[in-house]
């Protein structure tokens, strides 16, 4: 395998783990602000 083969393959392991990143960060957030509106709804 050349550098440069190697090089694409770890910019496209790189732009799929910040990906992944993103999608798992969004559903913490949205597991979160799920769980406020249902103890606020709770106190209502």
């Amino acid at each position: 395998m050349t550098p440069d083969e190697e090089k694409a393959i770890r910019a496209k392991q790189k732009s799929r783990s910040l990906v992944m990143a993103l999608i798992l960060g969004g559903l913490v957030v949205l597991f979160f602000a799920i769980t406020i509106a249902k103890i606020q709804a709770g106190h209502a």
